[in-house]
């Protein structure tokens, strides 16, 4: 079964990514309290599998994903596929680009990563997520 395994937000810039055990989702915003939210963007939430942080040797929440899961193909997903986790809906957007700070984890770590560091979203639809909560793909491109 798919689901959540862990939520982060991060408040500030560069500040350590906090562990959550249910996080409140915004419509068109992001999640409540990370500093990454903002009304409109395409960037509102980063989704990684566990699986792909397992393969590379990263902890949860290093590659400062919001949501990371579990059995799930997240990387499979075409943008305007639409998930429902918990109470919220989200929307595929685009893949994420890892930046420099992947080889502030580890060197090389950038360009190993390429491809696979997770799927932004956009909140449809807001509510609440919690660790555990299964994922449903509720809508094709």
């Amino acid at each position: 079964m798919s689901k959540v395994e862990a939520l982060y937000i991060s408040r500030e810039r560069n500040a350590p990514m906090e562990s959550l055990q249910a996080a409140q989702l915004i419509e068109n915003f992001g999640l409540e309290g990370d500093r990454k939210a903002k009304r409109g963007s395409k960037r509102q939430v980063l989704i990684m599998p566990l699986e792909i942080l397992d393969k590379l040797g990263i902890d949860r929440g290093d590659v400062r994903e919001n949501i990371t899961i579990s059995g799930f193909p997240v990387m499979d997903l075409t943008s305007g596929q639409r998930l429902q986790i918990g109470q919220a809906v989200l929307e595929t957007t685009i893949a994420c680009a890892p930046c420099d700070k992947m080889d502030a984890l580890r060197p090389g770590l950038q360009e190993e990563i390429n491809g696979q560091r997770g799927m932004l979203f956009r909140v449809i639809q807001g509510g609440t997520v919690q660790i555990g909560d299964p994922i449903h793909l509720i809508d094709e491109a």
